[in-house]
């Protein structure tokens, strides 16, 4: 009896996580498999860019995400986080956090990208990054510092954790709350993934409503 009742509630589990898991692919989402801390702001709404500078799909997502970004209510925080699924991964990993630690992270964001991109720059050795980030006022002594920097190290190693807990396929995806996941697949295509990150917004919003009437 006890055997089967037990049977019965997993089945009954799988079916509801089957359920949930259809309704929010038809929502143009996929549910992380569990919450993932993203050293987010707690009386916000995070949203988080995972991507890779190397990748032709979040060069062109950089427009329609950036126009996004720049109307975000107050309520809303957006970051991004370099992915480092692989070694040629790395180095622009580095460049990005190194340009956080340096402070010319939003100078260089988008010229980082299309140097690659456009001026078929790879950027997998530090020296070369070190001299791209002498246009930002940065001297090559102290990008070299900061790429081989203690806290860049420590960030890659948690951009890793974080995208191996988030169980990525690829890059880009928008991470909703640390729970919900969008990526060009789920929302048809690149120019609906802010879209739906902003239903999503507001899912998050209104559950987190509904938690303070509660209580």
């Amino acid at each position: 009896m006890l055997k089967s009742l037990m049977v019965g509630l997993v089945g009954l589990s799988l079916a509801t996580a089957a359920v949930t898991a259809t309704a929010a692919e038809e929502e143009g989402y996929t549910l992380a498999p569990s919450e993932v801390n993203l050293n987010a702001d707690d009386s916000k709404i995070n949203v988080t860019e995972v991507f890779w500078y190397g990748c032709p799909h979040c060069y062109a997502l950089e427009d329609p995400l950036n126009n996004w970004a720049s109307d975000l209510p107050e309520d809303v925080e957006f970051q991004r986080l370099p992915a480092v699924m692989g070694d040629n991964w790395r180095p622009h990993a580095q460049a990005y956090f190194a340009a956080e630690e340096l402070g010319i992270v939003d100078e260089m964001h988008g010229d980082f990208f299309n140097a690659m991109h456009q001026d078929g720059r790879q950027f997998t050795d530090p020296a070369e990054i070190a001299d791209f980030f002498t246009d930002y006022g940065v001297s090559e002594e102290d990008a070299l510092k900061a790429l081989d920097s203690f806290g860049v190290k420590s960030q890659i190693n948690r951009s890793q954790a974080t995208t191996r807990n988030l169980q990525l396929m690829g890059v880009p995806a928008l991470v909703v709350d640390g729970r919900y996941i969008v990526s060009p697949r789920s929302a048809g295509s690149l120019e609906n993934m802010p879209l739906v990150a902003s239903r999503l917004v507001e899912q998050v919003r209104e559950e987190r409503a509904s938690q303070q009437e509660a209580e």
